[in-house]
């Protein structure tokens, strides 16, 4: 649709996204109080019933919509059924749903199996005729833990005039369990997305979306699953852009690459190693007979089940199986992959969120010792590319190999395989000054732009406090991801120019002056040294 919204998002994004920010804040905290709700907006007819939800001055919510039926009993590692429908009166749409079933590794751990339900903001007025993009939100924490719910993304959906909706999917051993008498085990976490995708189809014109125009997009675990359902053919025609935070489908890590005491792994695990694993889960469980396991293991109490769970920092999808038939970075490199176009990138010092937490008398002898466990018998060659000397810490020297090996390189081999077929945009987010907001990083570390620090840039999710130009930024970065929901092209009048992906140069966005600018990351993130090692 012809729009002369090349400059309305800018608009929206640089006035109003600015001033909420500077009135409100930028935490859930500080979110303004929600109006009564109005009996115009505050009611919406989905496929399966009528919600209600909360209208605010300048926005709707409604939270905890079901998009599909409990995975609970019978329908535990089962593919996602359709909700059940009802009538009137309309379903309570004001409060989100209970967090899906997870160990500790998150803010709270639960035992919550039914928790297959989204979330939808729309920004006001609606106006008719004019349908806005659609962009789904995957929560990050390694397919282990998170919630829809912690990301308020008003500001994105009021300054970037789009529909967002934020989606649970299952966790965890509920949601990637690998075993030979489930059906197409491994990857339920995954099919949940695409039933989210296929519930906005049907029901994103009732909120004012264009069903024909959505973006998928997710951070961290989050950005692993956009690189999976890229992939995957039964997402076919379900999304028409992909937004990658912080998620390669190249990583891969050695021990210690995600944080020290975590073994060497990837995103991605074989269906025959998944169902090996599975049925280890399962004799753990007193599930041994092959014929009765799967019924043995749905009768199981759900605490029974997460206690025998490893609690993996990051839980593998399974490859091989009818929802993720190929490991995606092989997909990639052959070329199987959903045509759209990309935005992707990644944080200037993603290593440093694990590094904050090593004791504060890691030393060089320690750092060697990670070092040698990591890479055998290259770790004097790592060694000397990443002395502690040149990092101020071992602390740092640590987090730089960790950004450079498992994050920034192996992303930017993603974006070189993606930009050989549609149009990238690729960015570095590089405020080394970044809010810490509710990460329990001592102060005196120096976290930079840590692993999922542009959050607060786009979403509400702790409270932070910003100065002028990192507002200034983070209304900049709402235009950017907007406007590419809007034209799979993030740039707009007014808007430093973002030039599509090219060798290893990407935009580095950083507030002041200058701090939105193109750089090239093969020199900074060493990923010649990183390439050839492998």
């Amino acid at each position: 649709m012809s729009r002369s919204i090349s400059s309305r998002p800018r608009l929206l994004g640089r006035v109003m996204v600015a001033a909420v920010v500077a009135t409100v804040g930028l935490g859930s905290a500080g979110v303004a109080e929600a109006a009564p709700a109005q009996a115009s907006g505050a009611v919406v007819w989905t496929g399966s019933g009528p919600v209600r939800g909360t209208v605010h001055p300048e926005y709707r919510t409604f939270q905890g919509i079901p998009f599909a039926a409990p995975p609970v009993g019978e329908l535990r590692w089962r593919a996602p059924r359709p909700p059940r429908r009802w009538s009137w009166p309309p379903r309570d749409a004001t409060r989100p749903a209970e967090r899906c079933a997870q160990g500790a590794g998150g803010q709270r751990p639960s035992l919550n199996e039914d928790c297959l339900y989204l979330n939808v903001t729309t920004p006001r007025p609606a106006q008719r005729g004019q349908r806005k993009p659609v962009m789904v939100w995957l929560h990050g924490g390694g397919n282990s833990y998170g919630k829809a719910s912690e990301f308020d993304p008003h500001r994105l959906a009021v300054g970037g005039d789009v529909v967002v909706v934020t989606v649970s999917y299952r966790l965890g051993v509920f949601g990637f369990l690998g075993h030979p008498a489930l059906r197409d085990s491994g990857s339920y976490g995954l099919q949940d997305q695409q039933a989210a995708l296929r519930w906005v189809r049907r029901n994103a014109a009732a909120f004012g979306g264009d069903p024909g125009n959505v973006t998928l997009f997710g951070e961290s675990g989050g950005g692993h699953d956009v690189c999976a359902q890229l992939v995957s053919p039964r997402a076919r025609g379900l999304f028409h852009r992909a937004i990658i935070q912080s998620g390669s489908c190249s990583s891969t890590w050695p021990r210690h690459g995600i944080a020290p005491g975590v073994t060497a792994g990837s995103p991605w695990i074989p269906r025959e190693q998944a169902e090996a694993r599975g049925r280890e889960l399962a004799a753990e469980l007193g599930c041994t007979d092959p014929a009765s396991a799967a019924d043995c293991l749905r009768r199981l109490p759900a605490e029974r089940v997460r206690q025998e769970e490893t609690g993996p920092v990051l839980t593998p999808v399974t490859y091989g199986n009818r929802t993720l038939p190929w490991r995606p970075d092989r997909a990639l490199a052959a070329g199987w992959f959903h045509r759209m176009p990309v935005l992707s990138g990644r944080t200037r010092d993603e290593g440093r969120l694990s590094a904050a937490f090593l004791p504060s008398s890691f030393d060089r002898a320690q750092y060697r010792q990670l070092l040698g466990e990591a890479f055998g018998d290259r770790a004097d060659t790592v060694a000397a590319r990443y002395p502690a000397s040149d990092f101020g810490s071992p602390a740092l020297a640590l987090a730089a190999v960790t950004t450079d090996r498992v994050y920034s390189c192996p992303q930017l081999t993603d974006e070189r395989m993606l930009a050989a077929r549609v149009p990238v945009y690729a960015y570095e987010f590089a405020d080394r000054n970044a809010p810490h907001g509710n990460y329990p990083i001592p102060a005196d570390f120096p976290a930079g732009a840590f692993h999922a620090a542009e959050l607060p840039y786009l979403f509400d999710i702790e409270p932070v406090s910003f100065t002028p130009a990192q507002r200034e930024l983070a209304a900049t970065m709402v235009d950017y991801w907007a406007g590419f929901a809007w034209r799979g092209d993030p740039n707009a009048p007014g808007l430093p120019h973002w030039p599509k992906a090219r060798a290893a140069t990407v935009l580095s966005l950083a507030p002041g002056a200058g701090g939105i600018r193109p750089v090239t990351l093969t020199d900074e993130h060493h990923c010649g040294f990183w390439a050839g090692l492998s």
